[in-house]
């Protein structure tokens, strides 16, 4: 089926972001489209890279289609926030040092955008 794909055979190559991010190359992708995000953005990150590899010669568009007022769009905003929180760490700006556990419970309990969860 990859092969089919990859040669232009197969029109559309559906798979879980799981087999995505786990080694599978599709350089003939030119959309990718997410439905489902994961907690941690980078696993996300690395299943769109996977169409971006060696061999990739057209650009790729990534798109995240998302609901409005589910679980997801939380998922989405917290994405944000563990992006800002891993900058941070890595240019040693000291964000994480402003998270302490009462931020955490609070996040828990209100959710990510700050309402009820």
């Amino acid at each position: 089926m990859v092969r089919e794909f990859q040669t232009g055979d197969a029109p559309l190559f559906l798979i879980s972001l799981k087999a995505g991010g786990l080694g599978l190359n599709l350089t003939a992708a030119d959309y990718v489209v997410h439905l489902d995000p994961w907690w941690n953005p980078a696993i996300e990150d690395q299943a769109s890279d996977r169409a971006h590899r060696i061999g990739q010669e057209r650009p790729v568009t990534v798109y995240r289609l998302i609901a409005a007022g589910t679980i997801e769009e939380k998922i989405l905003r917290l994405h944000g926030t563990k992006r800002s929180m891993a900058d941070a760490l890595l240019q040693e700006a000291g964000l994480f040092t402003t998270v302490n556990a009462a931020d955490i419970l609070r996040l828990i309990r209100e959710g990510v955008g700050g309402g009820a969860a």
